[in-house]
């Protein structure tokens, strides 16, 4: 080919691709066709939305309750389990119906080509430790804290990158594995130094055995479930108007039974006498009490039209709430079925928090205090620095035109030459 011709096409080719203007650019760090200056300047530094760094005050107290989180799991005799933050898609999503589908990053494996997941949610890698890697014939109580991420954001002030910390009991059907997850989340609160707190208690069978027979959809069972979260009787009853009568009339009832405990004896009257809701009104009633007199702080409650999580819960579930929070600050219950998909149904129940979330409603915490000391060769000096840090105190050393603006810590006191001997004064 002519040079002339050659030259003609190649520059076409860069004018197409970009490529050749992108010889021209100076060299540095950035292509500045992609990387404008004001893009460099502006936008750089920004996080992506509902996604944060998390500051060394803020951290430490994240750190300490969720150090103090897992010692009140370990006293409670759970075991401490680690998972990864990916797996395949089909695991992650075992069990836990449309909403956490929604909630799941997913991305194609470069190795398998097969679909995985980023976890919004520790629950189902739980669930598959204790079916196949535990394989446990007794119960297994096992407890986590992990980065989850989410799709979306829960609320206009939520982070879409929560520290998940759970706790979850596999293998005990009785009502006993519920009391102690109730009782371990409410220490737990006590533990962040909540005082005062509000145990919300429902259960997912109440409204299963209200509509037991009713032939309905998945589009009119989601309606329903909407319209019994937000107490709306009307549309209520435009959902359910070609129900059976004595479905109807249950439903109605639901929207009107939340409050204290008289909310129990109102249902015994008000909905059908269905063995799954004399069952589960009798269960709500022992838990409520033995929440009150292992925790006599709490206050409880109940609203039996709750079906948050209707697809994923099989029995009771509860939700704490605590001033200072717009939401709910721990969740959980009953969810038996979780496991299904690994062949091996166990029964589940347990709940989980947001570490961060409780953090930003815990009482804030002082600063740690700490001891300043010079910076000089000196064996003595050295020596002094290890054997204090050795006893769990923070010594931190002051360079030469170091300005020691420290803020996370208090320096109350320092470490001083005396007599030939390094001796830590009070400032």
């Amino acid at each position: 080919m002519v040079p002339c011709v050659q030259r003609r096409r190649a520059a076409r080719r860069g004018r197409a691709t970009g490529l050749g203007a992108a010889r021209r650019l100076p060299a540095g760090p950035y292509n500045s066709r992609f990387n404008k200056r004001r893009f460099r300047m502006s936008s750089a530094w920004l996080l992506p939305e509902h996604i944060a760094d998390v500051l060394p005050a803020r951290a430490r107290q994240v750190e300490t309750l969720r150090r103090g989180l897992l010692d009140a799991a370990e006293s409670f005799g759970f075991e401490l389990v680690i998972p990864p933050m990916l797996e395949h898609i089909e695991s992650l999503l075992s069990g836990t119906g449309h909403a956490l589908d929604l909630q799941t990053f997913k991305l194609v494996d470069q190795l398998s080509g097969r679909t995985l997941g980023i976890r919004a949610d520790s629950t189902p890698q739980v669930a598959r430790i204790d079916a196949h890697l535990l394989n446990r014939k007794g119960v297994a109580r096992l407890c986590y804290c992990g980065p989850v991420l989410h799709t979306r954001a829960s609320g206009s002030g939520s982070t879409r990158e929560p520290l998940q910390f759970g706790a979850e009991i596999y293998g005990h059907a009785g009502l006993e594995a519920d009391l102690e997850i109730i009782d371990l989340a409410l220490q737990c609160l006590a533990v962040a130094g909540l005082g005062s707190v509000v145990l919300d208690l429902a259960d997912a069978r109440i409204v299963r055995a209200v509509l037991a027979g009713v032939p309905v959809d998945v589009a009119r069972l989601e309606a329903v479930h909407a319209a019994l979260a937000a107490k709306d009787a009307a549309e209520l009853r435009a959902v359910a108007r070609d129900f059976p009568a004595e479905a109807k009339h249950g439903l109605e009832a639901l929207v009107t039974l939340y409050g204290d405990a008289t909310v129990l004896d109102a249902a015994r009257t008000a909905l059908p006498e269905r063995a799954a809701i004399t069952a589960a009104l009798g269960e709500l009633k022992q838990l409520a009490d033995d929440a009150k007199k292992s925790h006599p702080g709490v206050r409880v409650g109940f609203d039996l039209a709750d079906s948050s999580g209707y697809a994923y819960y099989s029995g009771a579930r509860f939700a704490v709430y605590a001033e200072g929070a717009s939401d709910a600050v721990a969740r959980g219950g009953r969810y038996d079925e979780v496991g299904a998909i690994f062949g091996r149904t166990r029964p589940a129940v347990g709940f989980g928090l947001d570490v961060k979330e409780l953090a930003l409603i815990a009482p804030a915490t002082a600063p740690q205090t700490a001891i300043r000391a010079p910076w000089a060769d000196d064996a003595g000096l050295r020596e002094a620095v290890n054997a204090l840090r050795a006893r769990g105190e923070i010594v931190v050393r002051q360079w030469p035109g170091d300005a020691g603006d420290e803020t996370g810590f208090r320096f109350d006191r320092s470490l001083i030459a005396n007599r030939g001997r390094w001796t830590v004064q009070e400032r």
